[in-house]
């Protein structure tokens, strides 16, 4: 990502059992003023869509797709369809919930993550739910949401082989003109960072980002040290802003592959099955890469309230924020190709 003017907080998050982790730490002023004016230029403009209800949108109350056949060559190696009664939570022995303040995750973002059914729920039509929920009159206080991560922390490429992480979303449906400071993502962390390893030696993926109802998608890597570093920390490797319409109104399949069966190893990003960003080892050095990337990851949803990042894009949360915007989860799926 390009650098800016005023530095993002450095998020150092913790996973549900007490260990520390990071996630999404970055700087965007000068990629805000690029990606603003590239969108205007190419006529993109951001999706007006009516905001943020509580009620079901169409799309999410449609007869969900069901996980996919994996790719040719590849296996399922694990999947999720959301398949809950509807109101239920999520299976705890494959889920665990993730909550706190937001100054627990350290990138300035001002929700209360909550294990609440109001704010994690499977919706009874194959979906998880994410729901940020305002109370009081105060847009920069009273807010809760969701942040949920898998249990499991095995999904990852083995030497030789290549793993592929892909999800269907529905982004929340709001638009900039409602909905400043909600921050959507699916993303993962590298397992070591569960066994000691620090961020952002240990590695991060962001698969998803959106920010502010702008109708984009942003993919970025996290290695090396923080700040600065072979990755240019807090700011991470990353695609830019890269446009999604209609990602507010409908599911768009959201994708990585990180492919070690070729020289340079790659991360490929990929948007409805076109790849949109790639990375290859070579950009970082050998220890770096190897710390970051070659080793299994767990996966993380979740839907911030706020920080760095929709600030460096506008500004957070506003008088005319909507509450109840949801991020709407229709499957995840992990797909691998052995060597």
């Amino acid at each position: 990502m390009f650098s800016g003017q005023t530095p993002e907080q450095d998020r150092i998050p913790r996973h549900g059992s007490g260990g520390h982790r990071s996630r999404r730490s970055r700087t965007r002023m000068a990629l805000a003023a690029l990606a603003v004016g590239a969108l205007a230029a190419a006529g993109l403009g951001v999706v007006a869509s009516p905001g943020g209800a509580a009620t079901p949108t169409a799309a999410q109350a449609a007869a969900p797709a069901g996980v996919p056949a994996p790719p040719a060559g590849f296996t399922t190696t694990w999947s999720d369809d959301f398949n809950g009664a509807s109101g239920s939570g999520l299976d705890t022995g494959t889920w665990k919930y993730d909550t706190g303040p937001g100054s627990n995750f350290g990138t300035g973002e001002i929700e209360t993550m909550t294990d609440s059914t109001s704010n994690v729920f499977q919706d009874g039509n194959g979906h998880l739910v994410l729901r940020a929920n305002h109370d009081g009159t105060d847009p920069r206080s009273g807010w809760t949401s969701g942040r949920v991560e898998t249990q499991a922390a095995t999904f990852g490429a083995p030497a030789g082989g290549v793993v592929e992480m892909v999800s269907s979303i529905q982004q929340p449906d709001v638009s900039t003109a409602n909905g400043a400071g909600y921050w959507p993502a699916f993303w993962m962390l590298g397992s070591t960072l569960r066994t000691g390893t620090t961020w952002p030696t240990s590695g991060e993926v962001d698969i998803m980002e959106d920010i502010n109802g702008r109708s984009s998608v942003f993919g970025t890597l996290h290695c090396g040290t923080n700040p600065g570093g072979p990755c240019n920390e807090s700011t991470g490797i990353g695609s830019g802003e890269h446009p999604c319409a209609g990602c507010q109104t409908g599911y768009h399949t959201y994708a990585v592959q990180i492919d070690r069966s070729v020289s340079p190893e790659q991360i490929r990003y990929y948007l409805d099955g076109n790849q949109y960003f790639s990375i290859d080892s070579t950009k970082v050095d050998a220890a770096t890469w190897s710390s970051a990337v070659d080793h299994p990851f767990f996966i993380i949803y979740d839907l911030a309230m706020g920080g760095g990042f929709p600030d460096a894009f506008g500004g957070g949360p506003n008088a005319a924020t909507v509450s109840g915007g949801q991020m709407n989860v229709d499957y995840v799926a992990v797909y691998n190709k052995t060597p």
